[in-house]
């Protein structure tokens, strides 16, 4: 009223039904769905379909594409290699987290320091994988420190971007500008930040190795196998995850192969045949993999299964404690077979393959094991395949158990289990100092800092902030009133289109000021105080609001008054995300596969070279028709419909999608192989011998948005097809005289497919009303 405006009326049954799906679960209704609130549109019915929509496993991915974009996920590492990173079970973590309504308290704790709770669990420590989202380089002859710490400042600016709106990045090479944030603050929160176990290696370690359920099975009946036929004091312990159990029946029985994690047959490169070991290469002649703290004791021979088609051949070195250091042993490699191994052709049969070994000098201990690759001439790169590198004993357990023990421990062995990186904290004396850079530079380091939050958010008698799980806790807890009001700002925005704080990044001095401050403040203080962090909670109070029930008619008046509705005179109209838009063109058409989480798929419009698919991805047709938030994510080359529709390309935290209208958009939807295969899906199922083209046109556009076509739509869609079935015919004729071996007449459906098309590139499909 200030403003002199007025509220519309509540939006009618069409609109809302279809905005409150798109709103709580991405999807639209289709037409069994919004049947009983057309008919009945009153609010009990309304609330009712609130609560089972909030209550969908739908709900949690369509809010997780939100917190993706803040935890910059992705499928692959970034820079230049961008190489593939298996961490799609945190994105079903996400997915799982929304969908129990965890409290956001307990989802802030887990994510930033879940490895650090008393006796953490599989979840706990999978959550801790948001920090592990952001860059690292494999790019040979990088320095691991620098993108290390590259990799913690980082993390730092994500942390305060995505928990406080705070701009605090730029701390990092002077004090801010306009905050009272002081460039010696910004050390003070990345010491806190600065003791995790990872430290920018190929391998990704540290890692949590879970089990998916099918091979749950299998392991759990091996590992049962061995505990009932080892002595007591070798049997597993039951407490422990199944693949530490399967870890310690290895080391009971002094079984230790050094393998490469993940192997990929399909590779051509060394880099990509150990995708979990630090590779670098060297020269042409010489390149090196290490593998960390390796049990030497007791060893005597080493085995190595590798194939090469070049006669000039080559041979690798085994050493200790650096690349340079005592060498263990040296194999020989010769050429194994005859196929294009030169042009980079992979050795799939199992003659091409041969097996080497040598005996090895001895030596007692753990140790860092480098084995170095040479070759006789220095011309190519690609020397030779390997897919297992052993380490032998004396006395194996086949000889001390007998050939049915060995037999069930290559088949535990061969349990493939899903590697995600994880946090974990560094103890004792292996625990970083954090110093001072000098106008942000690594190369510049001063003076010693002690972790500590901005002093600007100390309260008197606050205590220390040392640690992780210390700064986790003190973000959502009372001394802290920033981080409600931030993430009701982005619940908001999500659901009305504009936040209250409309710089959804920046709460600061040079932010925007929010709109409507007592409401933030009481939305806030209900989700912390009443609602006990849930934020399904929120979500209901927002939507069952009159404001959210609101018609979106936009006057002349309100459209020079309040163009972006920063007053919420109306209700929201919003371009629908790019994941929204691929979705619902799939969901109208029957095509959707709702299966809930997985591994992430490659869809055939990415063309990935066949080298670069990991093994855990799913491709083909199964891979087709999944929601978008389970499509490859790479950052180098995202998936185009994803950019097109305004996507981040996730390689920094991003709080924000801004949407633009591009004629690059309309193409997209006009001309997409996935979106035209659905419009002939939907035309197909609409196509009836008893109906008339009229009706069918009806059925069709009833299908994508609940009602029927107004009498100039239904003319127009129906010029639309006559003329669309006259070309084809009048094509079909000529092509006649060429051919006498013509299809079945697929006219009526090619017509329909047009329309169909049509009416799935109207402004109504590509927006929420």
């Amino acid at each position: 009223q200030d403003n002199h405006l007025t509220p519309e009326p509540e939006a009618d049954a069409v609109d809302l039904i279809r905005r409150l799906y798109l709103d709580l679960i991405g999807l639209p209704p289709s037409l069994e769905e919004a049947q009983p609130f057309l008919a009945n549109p009153d609010a009990a019915t309304y609330e009712a379909m609130v609560d089972s929509l909030l209550a969908s496993p739908h709900f949690g991915e369509h809010w997780a594409v939100m917190w993706l974009d803040l935890a910059r996920y992705a499928d692959s590492k970034g820079y230049e290699k961008d190489s593939n990173r298996n961490i799609w079970k945190y994105r079903d973590w996400v997915i799982k987290a929304l969908n129990k309504d965890m409290p956001f308290d307990k989802f802030t704790v887990d994510q930033l320091a879940g490895d650090m709770l008393d006796e953490p669990d599989r979840d706990q420590l999978i959550a801790t994988a948001f920090h592990r989202n952001s860059v690292s380089n494999d790019e040979g002859g990088t320095d691991d420190e620098e993108f290390r710490v590259a990799s913690v400042i980082e993390r730092v600016g994500a942390t305060y971007e995505t928990w406080m709106g705070t701009t605090f990045s730029c701390v990092q090479c002077h004090s801010h500008p306009y905050d009272p944030f002081r460039h010696e603050e910004f050390y003070q929160s990345m010491a806190i930040l600065n003791n995790s176990a990872d430290k920018d290696l190929y391998n990704e370690q540290p890692k949590l190795f879970t089990y998916e359920p099918a091979d749950t099975a299998v392991a759990q009946e091996l590992i049962d196998w061995f505990n009932t036929r080892l002595p007591e004091d070798l049997t597993s312990d039951t407490e422990q995850s199944l693949y530490d159990q399967r870890n310690q029946i290895f080391e009971n029985l002094d079984w230790r192969r050094i393998e490469a994690e993940e192997f990929q047959a399909s590779s051509d490169l060394i880099e990509l045949i150990w995708p979990d070991q630090k590779v670098l290469w060297q020269v042409q002649d010489s390149s090196w993999v290490l593998y960390e703290d390796v049990n030497l004791t007791g060893v005597t021979e080493v085995q190595l299964r590798s194939a090469t088609a070049l006669d000039i051949g080559g041979y690798l070195s085994l050493h200790i404690d650096s690349l340079n250091g005592p060498e263990l042993t040296r194999i020989a490699v010769t050429k194994t077979g005859d196929w294009e191994g030169w042009q980079g052709a992979t050795p799939t049969e199992d003659h091409l393959w041969k097996s080497f070994s040598t005996e090895i000098q001895p030596v007692a201990g753990r140790h860092d094991l480098y084995m170095r690759f040479w070759m006789a001439e220095t011309y190519i790169q690609h020397l030779f395949y390997v897919d297992r590198f052993t380490l032998q004993q004396s006395e194996s357990p086949e000889d001390r158990y007998g050939s049915r023990f060995q037999q069930k421990l290559e088949s535990l062995y061969e349990v493939p289990a899903i590697a995600t990186p994880i946090m974990r904290e560094l103890t004792g004396e292996d625990r970083r100092v954090t110093r001072f850079f000098d106008r942000g530079s690594w190369l510049q380091p001063t003076d010693t800092i002690l972790p500590a939050i901005p002093a600007l958010f100390m309260k008197d008698g606050s205590g220390p902030v040392d640690d992780r799980l210390e700064f986790a806790r003190w973000l959502v807890s009372d001394e802290n009133p920033l981080v409600a009001r931030v993430l009701v700002n982005r619940i908001w925005e999500r659901i009305f289109g504009l936040g209250i704080v409309k710089s959804m990044e920046e709460f600061g001095s040079q932010g925007d000021a929010p709109t409507h401050p007592g409401l933030l403040d009481w939305l806030a203080c209900q989700t912390k105080d009443e609602y006990g962090w849930s934020l399904k909670k929120l979500i209901k109070t927002m939507v069952m609001s009159s404001t959210y029930r609101q018609s979106s008619r936009l006057s002349p008046e309100k459209l020079e008054l309040d163009p972006n509705n920063a007053w919420l005179s109306r209700g929201p109209r919003i371009r629908l995300t790019a994941e929204q838009i691929r979705d619902q063109v799939l969901a109208v058409s029957g095509l959707l596969d709702r299966q809930i989480g997985g591994p992430s798929v490659i869809l055939p419009e990415l063309e990935m070279p066949e080298r670069f698919i990991p093994w855990w991805a799913v491709t083909g047709r199964d891979a087709m028709y999944r929601r978008s938030l389970y499509t490859f994510w790479r950052r180098t080359d995202p998936f185009p419909t994803m950019i097109t529709f305004d996507s981040p390309d996730r390689m920094i935290c991003s709080s924000q999608r801004i949407p633009t209208n591009t004629p690059l958009q309309a193409l997209n939807l006009l001309n997409d192989t996935t979106y035209y295969r659905a419009a002939e899906s939907l035309a197909a199922g609409v196509i009836k011998p008893d109906l008339g083209v009229d009706d069918e046109i009806s059925r069709a556009y009833k299908e994508i948005y609940l009602e029927e076509p107004t009498d100039v739509q239904a003319g127009l869609f129906l010029e639309l097809y006559n003329s669309t079935v006259e070309s084809h015919s009048e094509a079909r004729a000529v092509r006649a005289v060429y051919r006498e071996d013509m299809v079945q007449d697929e006219t009526d459906l090619r017509g329909m497919t047009l329309v169909v098309s049509a009416m799935m590139n109207l402004d109504a499909f590509v927006v929420k009303e």
